[in-house]
């Protein structure tokens, strides 16, 4: 699943090849992924361009001069850059035509991604986007804040990284990377959480995530960036995916336990 990291290595690669170019038209295959009526939707965005790309959280923020095109990748949504005249493969689901015969598609094999046409002042009026919590590398992000939000949650930390109202963009990956640089069990109750160690949780969110942002974030299994850039910082994962495989700090063997639902990795030793 596309995180925080990968969105943010397709934004920074798509706005050095679409935007202040005129979309010629647009072409919707599979319906359900537009959350607007489609033909609003295509003639919004009809002789219209994209002046930048934004992101909130996972939110992709493609803007014109008076919407966003909202788009959220959710488990495997990809973006290709194609030319128009080549033929539009099984799952590529929604096509933006520019001048200059580039063709801009959206690549979904489990077609859970959605897109949403808002108006700018209304933003914030959707809901995909109010309920964001802070980033992981935003200076608002607080041992304060964390421990506010934490204290008097019943559920184990593990689950409460992947909450998108407290901490926007952390996903399975790197929520058990942060865990493991901060030294914490995934298992640990938020309501157990101090208020050093909420600290710790602060600062190794934002060096994680910086650093993978740096390294265009991290190729396993279905994602890549699908526009020429291959993230490259599952060569720093220090826990995720590497079950029985030796502990990079005390050689003892990492663990795999199922939090909430989702597969979790950690070192029993380092993460006491």
């Amino acid at each position: 699943m596309p995180e925080i990291a990968e969105v943010e290595t397709v934004r920074n690669t798509l706005k050095k090849r679409i935007l202040h170019k005129k979309i010629l038209d647009v072409r919707v295959f599979y319906k359900p992924i537009i959350l607007n009526d489609e033909k609003e939707f295509k003639e919004i965005l009809l002789n219209k361009e994209f002046i930048d790309i934004k992101r909130i959280g996972k939110w992709l923020l493609f803007e014109t001069k008076d919407y966003y095109l909202l788009s959220h990748l959710r488990m495997e949504g990809k973006y290709f850059l194609k030319n128009k005249n080549e033929p539009i493969e099984k799952h590529e689901h929604v096509e933006f035509i520019f001048q200059d015969n580039l063709s801009m598609r959206y690549h979904d094999t489990r077609k859970f991604g959605r897109m949403k046409l808002v108006k700018k002042e209304e933003l914030y009026d959707f809901e995909g986007i109010k309920k964001q919590g802070i980033e992981p590398i935003s200076n608002s992000l607080t041992k304060e804040y964390l421990y506010e939000k934490l204290k008097k949650r019943n559920l184990p930390l593990k689950t409460l990284l992947l909450d998108q109202t407290i901490i926007s963009g952390l996903g399975n990956i790197y929520a058990d990377e942060v865990l493991f640089d901060a030294k914490i069990h995934p298992l640990k109750s938020g309501k157990d959480i101090t208020i050093e160690e909420c600290g710790r949780l602060k600062e190794s969110s934002k060096k994680i995530i910086e650093e993978a942002i740096k390294m265009g974030g991290t190729t396993i299994r279905s994602y890549t960036s699908s526009l020429g850039v291959t993230g490259r910082f599952q060569q720093n994962l220090m826990v995720h995916k590497r079950e029985n495989e030796e502990c990079k700090i005390c050689k003892n063997p990492i663990k795999k336990i199922k939090v909430g639902g989702r597969s979790t990795y950690y070192c029993e030793n380092c993460q006491k």
